[in-house]
């Protein structure tokens, strides 16, 4: 029965642990989805995008008839118009005029129609804003949790190196106990140990810094216990996503924003020429004069009414020199789109060198890490042996952290270019 107890007690006491080690741990796909909830810039994104929305409203409402109502009264302490018997029994004091008109543009040079269509274009500019605001912060947030994930794992090689150093340390005080060795080589063992306990505080002080920032960014509580749950397997290597850079522009933010940006330039030249093309209207308007309290009495007078405005002097003037700028500016708004595009593609193509050469660095870092894991092994004999001396196999050890450090930095380079190369061809949610 005590058995049993005993069971249970350890039992409910891993479970506390795991739940523990839970509360104090975030996933990659868990910061993502917390980042994206708290982004200020994806809130202003999409405010931008209701704005864009209330503008189109505003320039589909050009389509109807413009409406407008006026009222005017007037009165004088004297009379402005003498009675006149038996026409007009009274002088007239006061007098109103109260009317409505109301006007339908039946043409306008294709203004109506292009100003909807740059209210449209501002919508899908906010759109793919909106997007890029959305790349940019899971990029982001993808960088700062494979740098803690670094650190993370730097962190526990520092740990197990020191636990090496204690036990080489603990040989070295018996040893010099015994009167087998200088104490020389115990100095140089505490020396060593003191370097890496340096080591080991730079880098808790600035895991603990890049925590806050993480924290503050995805916006969650800072934990100073924060654990990166995803694992840096470096058992195998990293495969790349595509066997050859992918060219295509199509899902690029930044391209697509070009696109817009160009037919914005066609919009305000075709808006330009509107302006000088022959616009026509529709109208109505009726009032009512009168005076109160008099003779006079009130008329009412409707009135319908077209215009037909050409600008005729424009085409010769001010007009085509206006249409000329426009024109150049078009012209310049394209050659910046094919720079954009080549420099686009030339980001594309480094991206992918980058990601290729991250990829080397951890089959060099392996390999590195394997040959210095062996010479600690044969300089740990050799020492053992009295072939070896204690620098021998104190430098052995600080080869092996160094190369265990460059390991996990090449994994997390490597993951970190990952991101990077998806973000530039537009495959970053994926």
């Amino acid at each position: 029965m005590e058995i049993r107890f005993i069971y249970i007690g350890f039992f409910f006491l891993l479970s506390a642990n795991a739940m523990a080690q839970q509360n104090h741990s975030i996933s990659l796909d868990e910061s993502k989805k917390a980042a994206l909830e708290y982004s200020r810039a994806i809130q202003n994104s999409e405010l931008g995008i209701q704005s864009a929305e209330a503008g189109k409203k505003g320039a589909a409402a050009n389509y109807l008839p413009s409406v407008s109502a006026t009222g005017i009264g007037l009165y004088n302490f004297k009379d402005f118009i003498s009675a006149m018997p038996p026409l007009l029994t009274e002088g007239v004091n006061n007098a109103y005029f109260a009317g409505a008109t109301a006007t339908e543009v039946l043409y306008a040079g294709g203004k109506i129609r292009t100003a909807n269509e740059l209210a449209a274009l501002q919508i899908s500019v906010n759109k793919i804003r909106a997007k890029q605001s959305r790349d940019s912060v899971l990029l982001q947030t993808e960088n700062k949790y494979w740098t803690l994930m670094k650190l993370q794992e730097q962190h526990k090689t520092l740990n197990a190196n020191e636990t090496y150093l204690d036990g080489i340390l603990k040989q070295q005080e018996d040893l010099l106990t015994s009167g087998l060795i200088a104490r020389n080589d115990l100095l140089k063992v505490k020396v060593q140990r003191s370097k890496l306990l340096l080591e080991k505080s730079k880098l808790n002080n600035g895991r603990k810094v890049a925590i806050l920032d993480f924290c503050f960014f995805i916006g969650i509580p800072f934990d100073s216990l924060l654990v990166m749950r995803d694992r840096l397997d470096t058992t195998r290597i990293p495969a790349i996503d595509a066997l050859a850079p992918d060219l295509d522009l199509t899902a690029n933010n930044d391209y697509q924003l070009l696109q817009k940006s160009l037919e914005s330039e066609q919009l305000q030249t075709k808006m330009t020429r509107a302006n000088y093309l022959p616009s026509v209207s529709l109208g109505f308007s009726a009032g009512q004069v009168g005076s109160i309290n008099n003779s006079l009495g009130s008329t009412f007078m409707p009135i319908a009414f077209g215009v037909v405005n050409i600008p005729i002097s424009d085409w010769w003037g001010t007009g085509k020199q206006k249409l000329k700028q426009r024109n150049i500016s078009e012209k310049i708004a394209g050659n910046r789109f094919k720079d954009g595009e080549d420099q686009l593609k030339v980001g594309i193509l480094k991206s992918w060198y980058d990601l290729e050469d991250a990829q080397k660095q951890i089959r060099v870092a392996k390999e590195n890490y394997g040959q210095a894991a062996e010479n600690l092994v044969v300089t740990r004999d050799n020492y053992s042996s009295g072939l070896s001396s204690i620098s021998d196999l104190l430098d052995a050890q600080a080869q092996l952290q160094q190369a265990e450090s460059e390991q996990i930095t090449a994994y997390g380079d490597f993951f970190n270019k990952t991101a990077s190369y998806r973000s530039i061809t537009g495959k970053l949610l994926n």
